[in-house]
């Protein structure tokens, strides 16, 4: 079954497809970071350190369909859960769509191009190293603030 044009501005998450849904991942890949949480304030800290099934290029996962039983902790985005999840970055189509806000320019269901993620320096891609190369006592070490995305170019 083919993708309404421009379904997020018309569906509630919880009305869409599951092609639609998965459709809404702009491949950014930052919810695929290993994160860490401060144990007396809740708060969650993204590091630049990745999922061990994370492509760090193509920034998808290299397992997707078996993914939670390979990393128990992998977190399981659906239309339930997705406004519970606060270390999902303000970036996460997800996480937009579910707060009543639009895409951005450079998501590729906007842009026609997966590319235009890494343009805006949205994409973990070149920024990250897998978790299989960092231990766990040095995660502290690779704790990162990721840069807001860039402006479209052209002024448009």
């Amino acid at each position: 079954m083919p993708v309404d044009d421009r379904f997020w501005e018309t569906k509630p998450l919880h009305e869409m497809s599951q092609q639609e849904w998965e459709s809404l991942c702009d491949g950014c890949g930052r919810c695929c970071v290993v994160k860490l949480e401060d144990e007396d304030s809740g708060a969650v800290y993204p590091t630049s350190v990745s999922c061990r099934l994370l492509n760090t290029a193509t920034c998808r996962c290299t397992d997707y369909r078996n993914r939670h039983a390979r990393v128990p902790d992998c977190v399981k985005l659906d239309q339930n859960n997705v406004s519970n999840l606060g270390w999902l970055p303000d970036t996460c189509a997800y996480r937009r769509i579910a707060e009543g806000q639009g895409l951005e320019w450079w998501h590729p269901l906007v842009s026609g191009d997966p590319r235009t993620v890494i343009a805006a320096g949205v994409s973990v891609s070149g920024r990250v190293v897998p978790e299989t190369g960092v231990a766990e006592e040095d995660l502290v070490g690779f704790m990162i603030e990721w840069p807001a995305p860039k402006p479209r170019s052209g002024g448009r």
